[in-house]
């Protein structure tokens, strides 16, 4: 097959555009481009997140969630310092606010220990001494956490791959992906492209990306919508570290949160609620294609029993504004409803298996010349340099022993 292009990169969100930037500066004189359905990069969940440089709080010691996040805060600052993209150390609080929640705060400090972190834990006065509008038992202080512009990461990192060489389509859909032993053809609309490798960052498309080519893979896509307010400009000092509840144990989700933005605004969320259409922004956003699809899936129903009280409470709590606002005001308790302004609200892709277990960990799918993301779950904006980077050593290993 006489190639196009030696590598093809599936989409332009942070994860594709980090790992388009990291295999041309590996490999400088290849031939790489970059396709994007969107007019925009990071025009999903790129660019519908809090803007959080997650510190590695929560995950795993040892897992590729850990390791990933504790070295993408250095990595994202760097970059950051180096293309002029705002960013800003502000700490995390993360509050427990009753007897049970205290009870889990030790294990939670001892994560952070595990992993790496220097946190602090304090009691209910150094609480109000540090945040006077928060309330709580007890709380950890982790300062290496930090706010940032993930869209503008984005652009710059596929600015600088355009700088070295690269190319970058958007506004370019892939409707077909068909592998052969010398390389792989893409349909893109009336046209095809040949390539030698294919590297997929599909995010809330990945497995249907993958299902395209004619892969056998062990999950499913299924959305979450995290819907946000926005403070008041008045409320806009309400805090300056960012303040987190205790997470449920029963949920991957962290639970609403107050987010100084680098626009001097403040955020307060997300939820997580079902989503009925995968790309859907817009409250009671609704695709019959996409819920006919994740109704005909059986892990859909076992992870939907599993979770039906869960699933009710954030439902309403999403109908029903008084029920998001009690959620903050756990720790927030001077927080009124007139506070709480409109603000755009993003879609999780959360990759779930056939049982109906959320896949918690990057998830890699692979064929002899191709490479599917299959999961990047938050953080995946902070881990994006070294996910790019593991992701690249994995391509080119793959690339390399094909041509032995």
């Amino acid at each position: 097959m006489d190639h196009d292009h030696e590598f093809v990169i599936i989409g332009a969100g942070i994860v594709g555009a980090a790992t388009a930037l990291e295999l041309i500066r590996r490999r400088p004189k290849a031939r790489i481009r970059v396709i994007e359905k969107e007019s925009s990069p990071a025009s999903h969940q790129s660019g519908h997140n809090s803007g959080v440089v997650h510190a590695g709080v929560y995950y795993e010691p040892g897992s590729l969630k850990a390791r990933f996040c504790r070295a993408g805060v250095e990595a994202t600052r760097a970059f950051c310092r180096e293309h002029a993209v705002p960013y800003r150390t502000t700490g995390k609080l993360i509050v427990a606010t009753t007897p049970a929640e205290r009870n889990r705060l030790d294990a939670l400090l001892e994560r952070c220990r595990a992993n790496d972190l220097e946190p602090r834990l304090l009691d209910g006065p150094a609480i109000r001494s540090l945040e006077p509008e928060v309330t709580g038992l007890a709380a950890i202080l982790v300062q290496e956490s930090a706010i940032t512009d993930y869209p503008a990461i984005t652009r710059a990192m596929l600015e600088e791959f355009r700088r070295r060489g690269g190319e970058a389509r958007l506004g370019t859909e892939v409707t077909g992906i068909e592998e052969r032993s010398d390389g792989v053809r893409l349909s893109l609309g009336g046209r095809s492209l040949e390539t030698g490798r294919l590297i997929v960052c599909g995010g809330l498309q990945a497995d249907r990306l993958a299902r395209l080519q004619g892969l056998d893979i062990p999950f499913r896509t299924v959305p979450f919508r995290g819907e946000y307010f926005r403070l008041r400009p008045e409320r806009s000092n309400l805090v300056a570290h960012l303040v987190y509840p205790m997470p449920d144990p029963s949920l991957p989700f962290l639970g609403v949160h107050l987010t100084p933005q680098i626009d001097g605004s403040i955020t307060v969320g997300p939820n997580a609620v079902q989503g009925w259409k995968r790309e859907g922004y817009e409250k009671y956003s609704f695709s019959l294609p996409d819920t006919a699809e994740m109704l005909r899936y059986p892990g859909w129903w076992k992870l939907a029993g599993r979770n039906l009280g869960a699933g009710i409470r954030e439902g309403w709590n999403s109908a029903w504004k008084r029920g998001y606002l009690k959620q903050v005001r756990k720790y927030c308790p001077g927080l009124e409803l007139e506070d709480l302004l409109p603000h755009p609200a993003g879609v999780r892709a959360q990759a779930v298996d056939h049982d109906g277990r959320m896949i918690h960990d990057f998830l890699l799918e692979r064929s002899p010349r191709t490479l599917h993301v299959g999961n990047a779950p938050s953080p995946a904006a902070t881990s994006a340099i070294p996910i790019s980077r593991h992701i690249c050593s994995v391509a080119l290993e793959d690339s390399d022993r094909g041509q032995a």
